[in-house]
């Protein structure tokens, strides 16, 4: 007996919102499978409100927040999706009015917004098939960079040892002061040093937009891992570079062509700090995670 269910999960994150539709293929006696069915990203970088002067979301922004959702659901019903989350992350948590955005979103189109904290959103991230990974008795860090935040996860023998959430994003970078990053940068390095340093053989694994994008321009295929040697190339060629020519050479997206540059020095701190050498790339994030705890009733 095979049974297929659509769930959809909508991601609002600081630099972009995405929908996500998968279906779950449920056999007996077997695992059941999440499979991609649509993927739609939509530029709206909210932490270009949230991390700035007044922290107020636009009413610009507030209006295509309404319309995205709006088109959000007609592309649900189309795939006939029975069951779907809407987690929205760092930048709507910060505003001063997320509330009332959140408020009026409902209102307007009937769409349900939850506002989640970070350690819940690294939980609900962790949830996802990490284990196709996650060997024996090796040690992993994983790094998941977003807009405004970045989660860290310490994975050991198998299981999570600590987790954290910094304010340490894209967007958030772009917008602040140098110092301010100075110091951000100089507490995760304390954290991860800390509790890395009686790990043997760490290896990264990154997730987020910037770090799917620096793989596919890698050529790798899916499974192998980028090397440190090659992502600090990677990175100081794209430092080199001026962002219209990543947009016209590189064919990398507005609202992607200036946040991969903090993005690839995240991913390269983590592993200078860590001792890794490699980074996996595993095509997983929030939506999966929501996915998958809608699938087991866990969120």
């Amino acid at each position: 007996m095979l049974e297929i269910k659509k769930y959809a999960a909508i991601d609002i994150g600081s630099n972009a919102v995405r929908l996500l539709i998968s279906n779950v293929i449920v056999a007996e006696d077997k695992e059941p499978q999440f499979k991609k069915s649509s993927l739609v990203r939509v530029p709206i970088r909210l932490g270009a409100d949230a991390f700035v002067g007044n922290a107020i979301i636009s009413d610009s922004n507030i209006t295509r927040m309404i319309n995205a959702m709006e088109a959000f659901k007609l592309l649900m019903n189309v795939h006939g999706v029975e069951k779907y989350k809407a987690c929205a992350t760092s930048a709507m948590r910060e505003s001063k009015n997320g509330d009332e955005v959140v408020a009026k979103i409902f209102e307007e189109t009937g769409v349900k917004i939850d506002v989640i904290g970070g350690k819940e959103e690294a939980a609900i991230i962790s949830s996802t098939d990490l284990n196709t990974l996650i060997e024996g008795d090796n040690s992993y860090l994983y790094v998941d960079v977003g807009g405004g935040s970045t989660e860290f996860t310490i994975f050991s023998k198998g299981k999570i040892t600590t987790s954290i959430s910094f304010k340490m994003g894209t967007v958030r970078l772009l917008n602040n002061k140098k110092s301010v990053n100075k110091e951000i940068f100089a507490n995760v390095e304390k954290w991860i040093k800390k509790n890395t340093k009686d790990l043997k053989k760490v290896s990264l694994i990154g997730s987020g937009g910037n770090i799917n994008k620096l793989f596919k321009m890698s050529g790798r295929t899916e499974g192998k891992p980028i090397s440190f040697i090659y992502l600090n190339a990677q990175y100081q060629f794209l430092k080199n570079m001026s962002y219209e020519d990543r947009i016209s050479e590189l064919s990398l997206n507005p609202d992607r062509a200036d946040v991969i540059i903090p993005a690839t020095k995240i991913y390269l701190s983590a592993m200078k700090w860590s001792g890794a050498r490699k980074i996996y790339v595993p095509k997983i994030g929030l939506s999966d995670g929501i996915i998958k705890s809608l699938f087991n009733n866990t969120l």
